[in-house]
């Protein structure tokens, strides 16, 4: 589907600007990156490329978008007729989806015409950013959750149809177990999950009748919402009640019960004994109402009893934001890349210029990451020499690194113009997130107070912003 214009309007303003100064040809380099990572946590897992691709491919203006453009605007007519042909040729390269990242590192490199790139920000931002921190958050609630299944229950939470079907996708890849979402299940073929409401219960004229209606249409999900009335009173009793009547003299097993509301530790806990003392040790517990990290961690360290968790708003609708931006860093001209930087009083906002690579070294003994360095796209880490870190900011402290393994984390997503990035399966991309979060020291997970993860500029790179840096500032 083309969505080309799902960009901001100063970016087709400015693209007129551009073509004006007979800039069109011009090619520039951009970076994606992040300066804080969501929830005070100590990384964000990457993700958004499927919408990336996808916009990519179909990026172009039909005579329908140049006519609206024509409409709302005074573009110059030679603009517009230049829009008509206007299609991606430059390249882009990226961590893949599910990679652990960390503040100032170039996620994403964009290498393009100025005017190609210039239009593709809007969208990038917004696929990056929303894919990236669904998957974060699903990933920290899934780390604390433990062995525990995760459902994510959050589309009519999400803000709209399109962004909770992508939720339901990048809380896949951050380790739920599946989605209640019909159609983002259909589309994914994400397993489909779910229990039942409240309505079916203050529907039908008592709260046992509406789980022995449930238990005849559905024996094989027998998962019993009992909290609606009096979890341990009623609930409870008329759950075991129905499994003793109905499912087991039919041979069908009691699945499970679902608590959503209420002190969740406690009810489990008197409903896992409950459960026993009636003989039925192996139905499970799912436990849902506002979940997030920080509560599951609580209900681990109280001793509650569960078997899966269902969770909805803290997935899909968070409050929190990744905010990827979009920034120029470089420019070609006569062959030569020409570094460029945008300099701030505050020392966050001062980017790290110039087109560049993104290592990982990891711990030949242990397998875990010992920190990433940016460098400038032309330097090439030995394995067999000893590399030193050094802090962009306090730059005396240094970390001298032996015995290590060292990967490039961005991988080519198009050349020039061409896709030659294979999408792996959700399956695939699911496996690789938890291989990627395996590498990371338990202290970088910590959900409260993290480690500070190392990330830090070659030499040669850390030398080229101080120069750009005076060369603009005399400072």
């Amino acid at each position: 589907m083309n969505k080309t214009l799902m960009t901001d309007f100063y970016e087709i303003a400015m693209a007129q600007t551009y073509f004006d100064q007979g800039k069109k040809d011009e090619i520039v380099y951009f970076d994606i990156f992040f300066r804080k990572n969501p929830f005070n946590g100590g990384y964000t897992i990457s993700g958004g490329l499927d919408e990336i691709i996808d916009f990519v491919n179909n990026f172009h203006f039909d005579e329908e978008d140049i006519n609206y453009l024509r409409s709302i605007y005074s573009f110059k007519e030679e603009f517009l007729d230049y829009l008509k042909n206007l299609k991606f040729t430059g390249s882009i390269y990226a961590v893949p989806d599910g990679t652990v990242v960390f503040p100032h590192e170039p996620v994403i490199t964009i290498k393009a015409k100025t005017i190609e790139a210039q239009i593709l920000e809007t969208a990038l931002l917004a696929s990056f950013n929303h894919a990236s921190l669904v998957t974060t958050i699903t990933k920290r609630i899934t780390t604390e959750a433990g062995k525990a299944a995760v459902m994510e229950f959050g589309a009519r939470r999400a803000r709209g149809i399109d962004s909770a079907i992508e939720a339901s996708k990048y809380s896949y890849i951050g380790g739920c177990v599946g989605t209640s979402n019909v159609l983002a299940a259909k589309k994914y073929n994400i397993p489909a999950l779910g229990t039942m409401a409240h309505s079916l219960v203050t529907e039908a004229d008592d709260e046992y009748q509406a789980f022995l209606n449930f238990a005849k249409s559905n024996p094989d999900n027998c998962v019993f919402l009992v909290d609606t009335y009096d979890t341990l009173r009623i609930g409870i009793p008329n759950a075991i009640r129905v499994a003793k009547d109905y499912l087991v003299p039919n041979g069908y097993k009691f699945k499970g019960i679902r608590i959503d509301s209420g002190d969740l530790a406690y009810l489990s806990k008197e409903a896992r004994k409950m459960l026993d003392e009636a003989g039925f040790k192996d139905t499970a517990i799912c436990l849902s109402n506002g979940l997030d990290e920080y509560t599951i961690r609580d209900l681990v360290s109280q001793g509650a009893y569960f078997n899966s968790l269902g969770v909805g708003d803290n997935i899909a609708a968070s409050k929190e934001r990744v905010g990827g931006v979009y920034k120029l860093v470089a420019v070609e001209k006569d062959g030569e890349i020409i570094p460029k930087i945008k300099v701030s009083n505050d020392s966050e906002k001062t980017i790290n210029p110039g087109y560049k690579k993104l290592y990982r070294f990891y711990d030949k003994e242990t397998g875990y990451a010992l920190g990433d360095v940016i460098t400038t796209y032309d330097e090439v880490i030995d394995e067999n020499e000893p590399y030193m870190l050094i802090n962009p900011v306090d730059t005396w402290k240094k970390t001298e690194l032996r015995n290590f393994t060292v990967k490039e984390l961005h991988v080519p997503i198009f050349i020039d113009g061409e896709q030659v990035y294979n999408i792996p399966s959700l399956d695939e991309r699911k496996d690789y997130c938890n291989k990627q979060m395996g590498t990371m020291y338990p202290e970088i997970k910590r959900i409260i107070n993290p480690h500070v993860y190392y990330v830090d500029l070659s030499e040669k790179l850390l030398k080229l912003k101080k120069d750009l840096i005076h060369m603009y500032t005399g400072k």
